[in-house]
C-alpha cells in the first residue's frame, strides 16, 4: 500500500492541480451554438413586430421619400445606427492597434 499523499487531482511533481483532470470548459463551437441560438430568437422578435407594424408611413430622405411599413422603418433606422457604431468601434481599434504596435502612418 502506497503512502503517497497526492491526489488523483494533483500533479505529483508540482502539487498543483493537474490541468487533465479540470472540468472542461465551453468551446468554440458551443459559444457558436448558442449566438446562433440567439440570433434565432431576436429574428422571430423582429418578425413579429415588423407583422405587427405594417401601417404605411412616408419617409423623406435627402430628397427620395417613399411609402414603407412602420416595422420596416424603424428596422432600417437602427441598422442604420448599429452601422454608426461599427464605424466609429473600427476606427478605434485601428486606433488602438496603431498605438499598441507603433505602427505610422
Amino acid at each position: 500500500m502506497s503512502t503517497d499523499t497526492t491526489t488523483a487531482e494533483q500533479s505529483p511533481t508540482s502539487g498543483r492541480p493537474d490541468p487533465t483532470h479540470e472540468k472542461p470548459t465551453g468551446s468554440r463551437t458551443n459559444a457558436a451554438m448558442w449566438f446562433a441560438i440567439l440570433g434565432g430568437v431576436i429574428l422571430a422578435i423582429l418578425l413579429v413586430f415588423i407583422l405587427q407594424n405594417l401601417d404605411r408611413v412616408t419617409i423623406e430622405f435627402l430628397g427620395w421619400n417613399g411609402r414603407v411599413p412602420v416595422g420596416v422603418a424603424l428596422l432600417l433606422a437602427a441598422v442604420a445606427g448599429g452601422l454608426i457604431v461599427a464605424i466609429a468601434a473600427g476606427a478605434r481599434i485601428l486606433q488602438l492597434r496603431r498605438r499598441a504596435t507603433g505602427w505610422k502612418r
